[in-house]
């Protein structure tokens, strides 16, 4: 009994470090624009898929928005971009072909700072002797036909809103300060087909993740709300990253979110179908088929086992959680120590540094198991990791794996501030949205480009008709980053 009320104890100390705000009953208005926000990017995606088939209802829904999307403030500054014809030779009679007038069309363009307004000037041509004969260029491609919006003011947005953690409705409000009225459903109709267009460089680069000889791995709850039950649904995000800069690789550091319904292991096997090498996770046994398959490797988490202990520490005196502290603290001197050569180096110093520490450890860890109540929350600790002494110790082989899986857990703090501040995905489909704009959005920050640059260059070049055979191009690492006036 007397093991059964510490481990309570323990268990409510942990309860209050870890205190969870008040759950209100009934969700303010905000939150419920939220919801709507990802309803209607799945709608603008649908659309845009059905009018990819459609020609002549994209004609007619750009037509719609042509007559409906209102004017722009006289006092943002026109940046004119003549879009002209090259040869202004009749092509009927060879004569000169003179203007007889021409389209403007204007639409919201965004620069960090700065709101403009870019006017696409259209000279039209007439020929004196032949009086059917009209000649104008053909107006530049645009992802929002009819539509406002530069390819980098739909960046914008989308970064601010993945990137900046900043929904929809709050964008809103900053554009109309300046004088710019922009409903919510419009920011979301904008982001939904920014996502429609951008699933195959997403799906690429999952794609290019698998052909990787490592990978981190690690899952995260993604709440989306649940019409049909008036509450939400607790769906997840996978997340698999690379970095091979600690140990000098040349593979260009990403990582890839994967929305699912659930935590099965059938997802990962599904994600990373073909994928082959290293695998390093937290102790989650999700993972454990892909091993078992043999297609990979699993190597485990030093910071969970040692989360485990410091929980012990700080909660009071713990003379084994202490000493247990201390001797994964060598082992991280040593990482310390290693960190950028290359992986026979890295192994080499492993062997000579680290081996000694990890082999003291285990028979040190069962000895102190054999000497405590099996239901503590210590003898859980030391099970945790005498149960994944593999996979924690494979790092002492091979020179690519990390001590911990911390590069994951990086790549998924900023889903978790923009869980924070918007509570749950309004959809299913808002969820696979946050997903493919965070990947791209994320791995670019990793290759150190700016996100919206990058985000509008792709859309600018896949709106200009980009091939797919050549989708590769316009990962973040291949440098990417041209202005939509350059593209």
């Amino acid at each position: 009994h007397a093991a059964e009320a510490e481990r309570l104890r323990q268990i409510i100390k942990e309860m209050q470090r870890h205190r969870f705000g008040r759950r209100a009953e009934t969700l303010p208005i905000d939150q419920l624009e939220l919801a709507l926000e990802d309803v209607q990017q799945e709608e603008a995606a649908q659309a845009a898929g059905v009018e990819a088939q459609d020609p002549p209802r994209r004609a007619e829904r750009a037509a719609k928005r042509r007559s409906n999307r209102g004017s722009l403030p006289e006092h943002l500054p026109r940046i004119e971009m003549l879009v002209d014809i090259d040869d202004k030779t009749c092509p009927c009679c060879a004569g000169a072909l003179h203007a007889i007038g021409e389209d403007r069309a204007e639409r919201l363009d965004i620069v960090p700072a700065q709101l403009r307004v870019l006017v696409v000037r259209r000279p039209k041509y007439a020929c004196r002797a032949c009086e059917d004969v009209v000649v104008q260029a053909s107006a530049p491609a645009r992802l929002i036909e009819g539509g406002l919006p530069t390819e980098a003011t739909v960046a914008h947005v989308v970064v601010a809103k993945y990137a900046d953690h900043l929904p929809l409705y709050r964008q809103a409000q900053i554009y109309a300060r300046q004088g710019i009225k922009l409903d919510r459903s419009t920011l979301a109709d904008w982001t939904g087909r920014a996502a429609f267009l951008l699933r195959p460089v997403h799906a690429h680069l999952l794609q290019t993740l698998r052909r990787s000889s490592k990978l981190f791995a690690d899952e995260t709850t993604a709440p989306v709300l649940d019409p049909g039950r008036g509450r939400t649904k607790t769906w997840q995000l996978w997340a698999y990253a690379r970095d091979d800069r600690p140990w000098g690789g040349s593979g260009p550091p990403a990582v890839a979110y994967v929305y699912a319904p659930d935590r099965k292991a059938e997802r990962p096997m599904a994600h990373l179908a073909g994928f082959t090498g290293v695998l390093q996770i937290d102790g989650y046994g999700g993972y454990r088929p892909l091993a078992e398959q043999g297609q990979v490797q699993l190597a485990f988490c030093w910071a969970h086992v040692r989360r485990r202990f410091y929980e012990l520490a700080v909660a009071g005196p713990a003379p084994i959680a202490t000493e247990a502290l201390a001797q994964i603290k060598a082992l991280y001197a040593v990482e310390a120590e290693i960190c950028g050569l290359e992986p026979a180096a890295r192994r080499a110093i492993r062997q000579a540094k680290s081996c000694p520490l990890v082999e003291a450890m285990e028979p040190w860890l069962r000895a102190k198991l054999a000497t405590i109540s099996q239901k503590t929350k210590l003898a859980e600790a030391i099970r945790y990791a005498l149960a994944r002494w593999v996979g924690l110790t494979l790092f002492l082989e091979d020179g690519r794996i990390e001590l911990d899986n911390n590069t994951v857990e990086r790549a998924i703090r900023p889903l978790a501030l923009t869980r924070k501040n918007s509570l749950f995905a309004g959809s299913d489909g808002g969820a696979e949205h946050w997903a493919i704009l965070a990947s791209l959005i994320e791995t670019a920050k990793l290759n150190d480009i700016d996100p919206q640059a990058y985000i509008a260059s792709v859309i600018t070049r896949i709106v200009a008709g980009h091939p797919q055979s050549q989708i590769d191009e316009l990962m973040p690492w291949n440098n990417v980053t041209l202005s939509p006036e350059a593209d």
